[in-house]
């Protein structure tokens, strides 16, 4: 069987988003100790908490799972593009989001301080826009990729944050033929329609395709569903459960070319 094209997820995949987010995090709750008598460790803790507990709260939360937007992003992001109305909406909110997470934060610590909670939630978004980090094996991988197989980038969230973290990392964009955005399309992996939008694109057969990622329920379910070869890149060493299991497993992009060898 020939592969003829890989596609890649984005986040913590290619670039190392969970690092941007730990360590803006961190420095945020060492400015605000600075400011109050609060632990950094505890704050953070107590944020993650109370973002997500706000988050899931507002009536666009069934649009930000569809399409793949997580409490942390909406931290941080300004959802100005997209042409979905929920994308409004979430423009307008996202400003007291963030205010509102950081007030609750402190306020579940016993500071009851929300000219603090609003400069924290000003403070965070330019604590992240800092920090962009690409795994060290990212380009050497694509090096070897491109020109022998087809590239696609495949990845969930709102169209301008997603760019946005594509632009602050320009050498990445030239590696791929195609770039999807699931904000643009309406749904998110693990929709089978954007996988099979993809494979359009491309103009290849499921078996003739690979994805790559690191969310077992929207990257692995959603290439098992529609039939494409799936790779589950796993640098934490987590074990599969729920019932959805990767047909390859990795713990590193550098191990990509012996499964694609394997399937050939």
């Amino acid at each position: 069987m020939t592969i003829k094209a890989v596609l890649f997820d984005l986040d913590d995949t290619l670039l190392w988003d969970e690092r941007s987010v730990e360590e803006a995090l961190q420095a945020t709750c060492r400015a605000a100790a600075e400011a109050a008598a609060v632990d950094p460790a505890e704050l953070e803790q107590a944020l993650r908490r109370e973002a997500r507990a706000l988050y899931e709260s507002y009536e666009t939360y069934p649009f930000t799972v569809n399409i793949g937007i997580n409490p942390f992003e909406a931290l941080w992001g300004r959802f100005s593009g997209g042409t979905d109305e929920q994308f409004r909406k979430l423009q307008k909110l996202a400003p007291e989001y963030r205010a509102e997470a950081w007030t609750r934060a402190l306020h579940s610590l016993g500071i009851d301080d929300a000219k603090l909670g609003r400069e924290l939630g000003e403070r965070f978004p330019i604590e992240r826009r800092a920090r962009k980090y690409v795994y060290e094996e990212t380009f050497e991988v694509l090096d070897n990729l491109k020109g022998r197989y087809k590239l696609l980038l495949l990845t969930n969230g709102s169209p301008d944050l997603q760019q946005e973290k594509l632009d602050g990392v320009p050498e990445l964009v030239p590696y791929f033929d195609h770039i999807m955005i699931s904000g643009n399309y309406g749904f998110g992996k693990p929709d089978i329609r954007l996988f099979q939008e993809a494979l359009r694109q491309l103009n290849i057969k499921p078996e003739e395709g690979v994805m790559v990622g690191d969310k077992l329920t929207t990257d692995i379910l959603g290439a098992n569903t529609a039939g494409i070869h799936s790779v589950w890149i796993n640098r934490r060493g987590l074990t599969a459960d729920g019932g959805i299991l990767p047909r390859y497993e990795i713990t590193s992009l550098r191990e990509l070319q012996v499964v694609i060898d394997g399937i050939e």
